[in-house]
């Protein structure tokens, strides 16, 4: 008995949730403590912390250290998207280490406020209940409202911290209202009961069908899609640039993958009545993403319609619906993952007047000054408008694989015509480093800590030479199981 015990504990502190939430409190311990870098140790303590969890994700597809008791699944799809969202987190806490110190931004709680958000992220995506879908998303929430409004001395941080909270809190109202309803008519709030119940029926009862609405409507907004995008420009805009950077690379992985699991695990029968609100996201994310951001000069503005934009792409695989549809969202939310890492892993860095890049205007002249960096920031937009050889292509291209096997051809044709729209503002950036001269002298200065220049390698390596092996992602998307 005493050996089962003993057993058993061991088990629950080798589940990747379970480790990560007890050292993210010992980080928090350790960030006390420490009397002298507290940030930097801090930040550097909690990448440990998430490289041994993915370690754990990995062995947990394998082994499934604990019963979950159905309120958590375990799949190779779920382990995917979970390394995907430690692996984007890793890179967040290492590309803006440097950025909040220059701009004296070193409370240690900030990179402990992105492990619990992290650890949110990781409960949504296996969450197989209801309620712990609901008290996920809160938790990944919570820490992310504070991580908004974190430069106390910033009115448009605190500003963008208090939409985000407003509009996120009426959104968690909906999606709680809309949660209440299913559970209403079916008796049930576990994934596969809910599924199990809806055998027996046809066609969806009004109720279940608000219900249905109701949810939908709160996870787009977690995703950032169209109409429910309206906090994404301001509070990309207001928030740190460091902190924007996560707002950008990891939520999004978190949100599809949830998505995802809930309309095609408990909702997978009635594929008419979510796949019309999904058309209307994809569509409507797609065109304003591509439009909205040619009027824009700021770069975290353009940057969050281009997230829009991508949400777009990637529900066009939803739709679909078939095989390939899994292995199309996985590739695009890695190749998603690698440019947004590559492109705030330089934005980061570059400073115009000593002050940190705000206006893409700023760029001009930029490949006179530093060609390198220039090439690196073309590179990256080339791949994010879909252009090959690069990764975003690969992207792009299996999504419009998997709508045009299941002959989606009028969302294709648009989703194509989004994408050349889109390709206007992703060019112009490369026009203006090349082509546009300064008028005035204009020092830009680009520094990067040796840490990330290391993850912008890697970026960059990624999305140049994806095209010589791209077998290793598309074998292993191709195996997922929801």
């Amino acid at each position: 008995m005493k050996w089962q015990m003993l057993n058993n504990i061991n088990n629950i502190i080798f589940i990747p949730e379970i480790f990560l939430a007890l050292f993210s409190f010992i980080s928090l311990i350790f960030g006390l403590y420490v009397k002298k870098n507290a940030f930097r140790q801090t930040s550097n303590f909690a990448v440990i912390i998430l490289f041994f969890t993915i370690i754990l994700v990995y062995l947990d597809n394998y082994s499934n250290f604990a019963d979950y008791e159905n309120l958590f699944e375990n799949s190779s799809f779920i382990s995917f998207f979970k390394i995907l969202v430690l692996l984007g987190s890793i890179s967040t806490i290492i590309i803006t280490k440097d950025y909040f110190l220059a701009i004296k931004l070193k409370n240690f709680e900030i990179p402990i406020l992105f492990l619990f958000s992290t650890l949110g992220m990781m409960l949504m995506i296996s969450s197989n209940n209801l309620m712990s879908m609901y008290l996920a998303i809160e938790l990944q929430s919570l820490s992310l409202y504070v991580a908004a409004a974190i430069k106390r001395d910033s009115v448009t941080s605190a500003e963008s911290g208090v939409k985000y909270f407003i509009l996120g809190a009426l959104s968690s109202g909906i999606l709680l209202y809309g949660c209440s309803l299913i559970y209403g008519f079916t008796g049930s709030m576990n994934f596969n009961e809910i599924n199990f119940y809806l055998l027996n029926y046809e066609n969806l009862n009004m109720g279940l069908i608000f219900g249905l609405v109701f949810v939908m409507v709160g996870l787009a907004f977690k995703v950032s899609a169209v109409p429910f995008h309206m906090w994404t420009p301001d509070v990309y805009e207001g928030a740190p640039n460091s902190v924007t950077a996560f707002f950008a690379i990891v939520p999004k992985i978190a949100g599809v993958a949830l998505i995802y699991r809930f309309c095609l695990v408990p909702f997978q029968n009635f594929y008419l009545d979510w796949s019309q609100i999904v058309f209307f996201l994809s569509i409507a994310s797609m065109f304003l993403g591509a439009i909205a951001a040619i009027a824009q000069t700021n770069i975290k503005r353009l940057l969050a319609y281009s997230s829009i934009g991508h949400i777009g792409y990637i529900l066009i695989a939803l739709i679909a619906a078939n095989d390939n549809a899994v292995k199309a969202a996985s590739i695009y939310m890695f190749a998603y993952m690698v440019m947004n890492i590559g492109i705030f892993a330089i934005i980061l860095s570059i400073k115009v007047k000593n002050e940190f890049l705000i206006n893409i205007y700023e760029l001009k002249g930029l490949s006179k000054s530093n060609p390198i960096v220039s090439l690196s920031i073309s590179i990256i937009m080339l791949s994010m408008a879909g252009i090959p050889p690069f990764i975003g292509f690969f992207g792009k291209f299996y999504v419009f694989i998997a709508a045009l096997q299941q002959e989606l051809y009028l969302l294709s044709i648009l989703g194509v015509l989004a994408s050349v729209i889109s390709a206007f503002y992703y060019l112009r950036i490369i026009k203006i480093m090349y082509f546009d001269d300064n008028t005035e002298i204009i020092n830009i200065y680009f520094k990067i800590s040796y840490q990330a220049k290391i993850i912008l390698f890697i970026s960059l390596f990624i999305i140049i030479f994806f095209i010589f092996y791209p077998s290793f992602l598309i074998n292993i998307s191709s195996n997922l199981i929801l």
